[in-house]
């Protein structure tokens, strides 16, 4: 079973710059408090981190 992880949207991406809401896009996520079950990856754990104010792992499964 692969690892995943839940992510969750923490903040607005209104009046935040177009690379920030491409990357809450990328993660499927797009309204505030919704979350996201994704695979535990290298790629999703960076994007994560370039907008931790936009967006937090809330739990690691598996």
């Amino acid at each position: 079973m692969a690892k995943t992880i839940v992510v969750k949207q923490i903040g607005s991406p209104i009046r935040r710059p177009a690379i920030q809401r491409e990357t809450l896009k990328g993660l499927g996520l797009n309204k505030m408090n919704r979350t996201r079950e994704l695979e535990d990856t290298p790629a999703i754990r960076g994007m994560v981190a370039k907008i931790p104010h936009l967006a937090v792992i809330i739990e690691e499964r598996g």
